[in-house]
């Protein structure tokens, strides 16, 4: 019996651990990349190809996500309803989707009714240039292309205190 206990302790400890190290809250101790500048990369934008520093001059909401992560279809409408509200303010949502099926994402942004502009990125080498593995990630940047804050894990985008700290880098220049 103190064989049986000692084992189910030993599993329940194991599998803590396990939960500890996957959880996006462990990940806080990373060292701060606020005010370092936004890696630049490559991508198509309404057909055309285009660069991250090409929207130097913008607030972006640059969002990390897949259509498998329940946690970034749980935040899509409210990433939607954002890009609405700062697009006439110099904002912009930029999604960068890791889906390895094509057609899946495309359906995906139809069904979802997604409005801000996307990129998939099967190979995650943008996200790798970003230290990003567990989705959602959100980064935001300011107008010099500077990363503002790092954001681990899905949000409420219509979060007052979120609207807030967006305004405020949106009324900087």
């Amino acid at each position: 019996m103190r064989k049986k206990l000692l084992s189910g302790l030993a599993l329940t400890a194991a599998a803590a651990v396990v939960l500890i190290f996957a959880s996006p809250s462990y990940r806080q101790g990373e060292p701060s990349v606020a005010g370092k500048r936004a890696p630049d990369f490559s991508f198509e934008w309404n057909g055309n190809p285009a660069r991250l520093d090409d929207l130097r001059g913008k607030v972006l909401v640059l969002n990390f996500w897949a259509t498998w992560c329940p946690p970034c279809v749980a935040e899509m409408a409210s990433l939607n309803r954002l890009h609405r509200r700062i697009a006439s303010q110099g904002g912009l949502v930029l999604g960068i989707s890791v889906d390895e099926d094509a057609a899946t994402y495309e359906r995906f942004l139809r069904e979802q009714q997604v409005s801000f502009p996307t990129y998939r990125d099967p190979s995650k080498k943008i996200s790798s240039r970003y230290g990003t593995s567990m989705y959602p990630e959100t980064y935001l940047i300011d107008r010099s292309g500077h990363i503002a804050r790092k954001i681990i894990g899905p949000q409420d985008w219509d979060n007052p205190d979120l609207v807030g700290y967006l305004q405020s880098m949106l009324r900087t220049n």
